[in-house]
């Protein structure tokens, strides 16, 4: 027998995830695509070199399976920053009292994780520093397309 009597919010926890790991997944993605594409790089090399993390510099001679690879992974990775946070929020309920801040704060902190952890473990070939274009714009997508979206939405399917 359970004692909570916390109202459902409007979306299921399922739900929040589901859309929660689309909208991250495809801001994340149509930023890299914008943002390096202006750059000059190939649009298909972006998934390639998410591939890359486990295939190393191979996934560039990929072709078709390493592009559909690399945004398999991608939005796998987005499932995972989604789940983390709703999970999370679920202990602290800080998370979701506190959307905009504590999203943002997210955000940055998975894009320093992601860099300064997960890359460097993985297979992937790292060029050296971050030139200062290439930082700002990370950071910016990590706050407002990745850690503010898993904020919204762990909002949306909290109890309250």
């Amino acid at each position: 027998m359970t004692t909570d009597t916390r109202e459902p919010g409007p979306w299921s926890p399922h739900r929040a995830i589901l859309v929660g790991t689309v909208v991250v997944g495809v801001l994340d993605m149509l930023d890299a695509l914008v943002f390096f594409g202006l750059r000059g790089i190939r649009l298909g090399s972006i998934p390639q070199s998410i591939a890359g993390g486990l295939l190393g510099r191979a996934a560039f001679r990929g072709g078709i399976p390493t592009i559909v690879l690399g945004t398999a992974i991608h939005f796998c990775i987005a499932f995972a920053v989604v789940s983390t946070y709703f999970l999370a929020s679920q202990r602290l309920p800080i998370l979701t009292r506190w959307v905009v801040p504590c999203g943002l704060l997210y955000g940055v902190g998975v894009f320093y994780f992601m860099n300064l952890v997960v890359v460097p473990l993985s297979a992937a070939a790292t060029a050296g520093p971050m030139a200062p274009a290439v930082l700002l714009n990370g950071l910016l997508i990590h706050a407002f397309g990745v850690g503010l979206p898993s904020a919204v939405v762990a909002r949306l399917a909290q109890t309250t």
